[in-house]
């Protein structure tokens, strides 16, 4: 019951935010459906994952990006070495990803196709490889043992290996804690995977179809395409490789930012 009753706050919680942000801009219903999903997605990881932890651990875990309670139960001595290797990565991937966004908007005029290909993964560098450093570091720094929440993902020589152990970690423990392992145990191993991705495809649908209110359902096509080939890797028994992976990432990316996510939020980041 608790479990049941956190989901149905959690999609009313994000309703009410969607209804609320209606006329407002693409950009900020972007900002503001992901601020209360990941609180929403929070609360049910934290019911979920039934840990005991104290007021200030509470705080500590729902300031995190990742999906481990666990980790905050007690603190460690404090990681200072690899906190200081994060903060330098962290500072060389935002410095990065402020020059291809600069690029991309010198560009944008005159090559609106090549200023996004360069704000895309400028965004992500400053982002993903960037900020979520600097709070790892941060972190560590405190005592507190999170792991990195992208690890390398351009080393992965399987999409199973990209989705589950290098790219967002935070949102694949998630999956895994409210999705992959209760349903694996009753409907088996495959019907579980599709449903992992099937979730993945829906969250995606809230941060990137709902705000410009169009292209439904292409997102969650990226990710059923991406469940049933990593059901055909757990059928070939080995990783395909680099090739296999970085071409089926890449390839049908347009369904995942679809050219109205592009228009109304990524191209007035870029013009400014």
């Amino acid at each position: 019951m608790r479990r049941a009753g956190a989901l149905l706050l959690a999609a009313l919680s994000i309703f009410a935010v969607e209804r609320l942000t209606l006329a407002q801009p693409p950009v900020v219903r972007m900002l503001a459906i992901i601020a209360m999903t990941f609180v929403a997605m929070k609360i049910v990881v934290f019911v979920f994952a039934n840990v005991a932890l104290s007021f200030g651990a509470t705080l500590e875990f729902f300031g995190w990006f990742g999906m481990r309670p666990q980790v905050f139960e007690k603190t460690r001595s404090a990681d200072l070495v690899s906190a200081r290797a994060l903060v330098r990565s962290g500072l060389r991937s935002l410095a990065c990803g402020a020059v291809l966004f600069a690029l991309a908007r010198f560009v944008a005029v005159r090559a609106p196709a090549i200023a996004m290909l360069l704000a895309l993964p400028a965004l992500s560098l400053m982002l993903h490889f960037g900020l979520f450093d600097l709070v790892t570091a941060f972190y560590r720094r405190r005592g507190i043992p999170v792991g990195e929440l992208f690890r390398a993902p351009l080393r992965a020589r399987s999409l199973s290996e990209f989705w589950s152990r290098r790219w967002n970690t935070g949102f694949s423990e998630m999956i895994a804690i409210v999705i992959d392992r209760p349903l694996r145990g009753v409907l088996g191993a495959t019907p579980a995977l599709y449903a992992s991705f099937l979730a993945s495809g829906l969250l995606h649908e809230l941060a990137i179809s709902v705000p410009v209110r169009a292209g439904y359902g292409l997102p969650t096509a990226y990710f059923l395409l991406h469940g049933t080939l990593v059901a055909i890797e757990r059928k070939i028994g080995r990783a395909p490789g680099r090739v296999w992976t970085l071409f089926w990432l890449a390839a049908p990316l347009p369904l995942l930012f679809h050219p109205w996510f592009v228009r109304e939020v990524v191209w007035p980041l870029v013009l400014g």
